[in-house]
């Protein structure tokens, strides 16, 4: 396990839970840097339509914004290199990290002991093979030569889902399957101290939050936004058109959907998104939860601070 000075304090949960004005707070209180856990907030560009904190509202440091351009491939293995990096460094300054993020992956990658493939962390021939296969024979027959070399793997992975399907390719060259890496990242151990929170609001309101957070973020200027990706390229990239928020947007000014409908179409799978991200963060036992239902940064945070004092006081 790392060694550091202090366990890193991580927050997490679903999108629209308030986890970055939280962890800002949290940061501030106890002389810390967050370190963000987003996997599209590291994008350039990408600010109103995920959410990233603006530098004229960041009152502490804050690491793992803007680092690469929308068409450069990333992964959670590149993450985890940069993650790690910041937490030593932050804690070899007499600093307290805080990991803020919905990215449950990203997370995970930052504080657990796993080890990514080598096709994570650098482009390589493998995935440019297989993914060139699915674009000529399609996403069914791409999974249909998966499910021949391995069949356990095949069936826990969607037809449709070509990203994990080519990622079952390149774990089988490593002489590895993905059936069984799905296995073990459910009981990996810890490799960076931390002490992790989570945010939990009802669905009911969460999801009300997202309504409202969709609306801001058009208003903020989401559609300009995503004109000015465009002009510079932004439909070269693999995984940063696909942002939920962009790519509705994109859809709208191709003509394809109306603007109306795009916001809708963003509402309802920022919805989905946020499912998905309580069902990954719920897993997992380790995480403290916090209720976030009203909404207060404020009082979040004084209530992870407060069971932070409990934690050091039951350590010492």
């Amino acid at each position: 396990m790392l060694e550091l000075s202090a366990p890193v304090i991580a927050i997490v949960g679903p999108t629209a839970s308030g986890k970055t004005d939280a962890a800002q707070i949290v940061a501030e209180r106890l002389g810390g840097e967050v370190v963000s856990a987003d996997s599209m907030q590291i994008y350039r560009g990408m600010d109103i339509g995920t959410g990233k904190l603006p530098a004229s509202e960041r009152r502490v440091p804050h690491h793992g914004f803007d680092l690469v351009d929308p068409g450069e491939p990333y992964s959670a293995a590149l993450f985890q290199a940069f993650a790690r990096h910041c937490i030593r460094d932050i804690d070899a300054r007499g600093k307290r990290a805080v990991l803020c993020g919905g990215t449950g992956q990203y997370v995970q990658a930052a504080i657990d002991d796993f080890a990514f493939p080598k096709g994570d962390q650098v482009e390589n021939p493998v995935r440019e093979r297989w993914t060139a296969y699915a674009e000529e024979h399609g996403n069914q027959a791409l999974w249909e030569a998966l499910e021949a070399r391995d069949p356990a793997s095949a069936a826990v992975i969607h037809p449709n889902n070509v990203r994990r399907v080519v990622r079952a390719f390149e774990l089988l060259e490593e002489g590895a399957s993905y059936a069984e890496q799905k296995q073990r990242l459910a009981t990996v151990a810890p490799f960076v101290p931390a002490v992790q929170f989570g945010l939990a609001v009802e669905p009911a309101i969460l999801n009300e939050r997202i309504d409202a957070r969709v609306d801001a973020m058009v208003a903020a200027g989401l559609v300009d936004e995503v004109r000015g990706l465009l002009a510079a390229g932004f439909r070269d990239g693999v995984t940063a058109p696909q942002a939920i928020g962009y790519k509705e947007i994109v859809e709208a000014l191709d003509g394809n959907i109306t603007l109306e409908e795009a916001v809708r179409a963003i509402k309802t799978a920022t919805r989905r998104y946020g499912k998905r991200q309580r069902t990954w963060f719920r897993r997992d036992k380790r995480i403290r939860w916090v209720n976030a239902d009203v909404g207060d940064a404020e009082a979040v945070a004084a209530e992870i601070l407060s069971q932070l004092e409990t934690l050091d006081a039951y350590h010492d």
